[in-house]
């Protein structure tokens, strides 16, 4: 006989998806609504905030920064975490649990708290970069490295480093050569699964973006911040811009991950 499979956990399934779907499809309606108050729908429907808010300067200009600072953030990311992953799983393959608690410190700490500290820090002295980019690209670093370094090291878990760099060495070939040529890319699906949720992350990212550059250099979410006592159409209309942007994103990432 064939076992019959019970049909509540699809029902269950899909309240949970309408639960999920239900303020998503709220907001999209009133973002294209002209106007919607007591009544159960809209009294009318119109595109004109999303053309109000992809015609503004100021949001196109806090959307450039933020995919500006999160790009160099990405790249400094990959430089510097690449090669580490690979020398730690290589020659000091017993380091990697003081690592996965290295690259954790940064949560330990909230970031309104070392938000203060690097105020005080960076404000003035040797290195006044406080409103600049380039405390964020810093700060948006540590906030990165759990979701690219555990990402590159469990891509290396599943492919036999060892004896891809010993075949690679009886062939002729240098460790670094073999690095590259070899190992690398055995790394393209976990780094690029790594960078695009990473910056999907990043694009979110709001605390240290507002307290310690805030409008001197006004990203995505502060400009979402700043824009808060506009009229309601326009903002949900930014969020829908913005959510289907990290849908986007995400998309990507899982596309490529397969």
């Amino acid at each position: 006989m064939h076992d019959v499979k019970p049909s509540w956990p699809r029902w269950v399934l899909v309240v949970l998806v309408t639960l999920l779907l239900l303020p998503l499809l709220a907001t999209f309606i009133y973002s294209i609504s002209t106007r919607w108050g007591a009544t159960l729908l809209p009294d009318g429907l119109t595109f004109n905030w999303y053309i109000k808010l992809w015609g503004d300067p100021r949001f196109l200009a806090a959307f450039g920064r933020s995919l500006l600072v999160c790009f160099a953030t990405l790249l400094l990311g990959t430089l510097v975490l690449v090669p580490t992953v690979l020398v730690v799983a290589y020659y000091f393959p017993k380091l990697d649990p003081w690592m996965n608690l290295l690259i954790l410190l940064p949560f330990a700490v909230p970031p309104v708290v070392s938000s203060v500290g690097l105020l005080q820090i960076y404000a003035d002295g040797i290195l006044p970069i406080v409103g600049t980019p380039w405390i964020l690209i810093g700060t948006w670093f540590t906030i990165v490295l759990p979701f690219m370094y555990r990402a590159l090291a469990n891509n290396l878990q599943g492919i036999p480093l060892k004896d891809l760099m010993d075949a690679a060495h009886l062939l002729g070939a240098s460790s670094s050569r073999a690095f590259a040529i070899v190992v690398l890319p055995c790394l393209r699906k976990g780094l690029l699964a790594a960078l695009f949720l990473s910056l999907s992350f990043l694009l979110g990212e709001f605390v240290f973006a507002n307290i310690l550059v805030g409008t001197r250099f006004e990203t995505l979410q502060v400009y979402l911040y700043n824009m808060r006592a506009t009229s309601g159409h326009f903002t949900s209309a930014l969020v829908m811009s913005y959510f289907l942007l990290t849908l986007l994103l995400t998309w990507a990432a899982n596309r490529f991950h397969r």
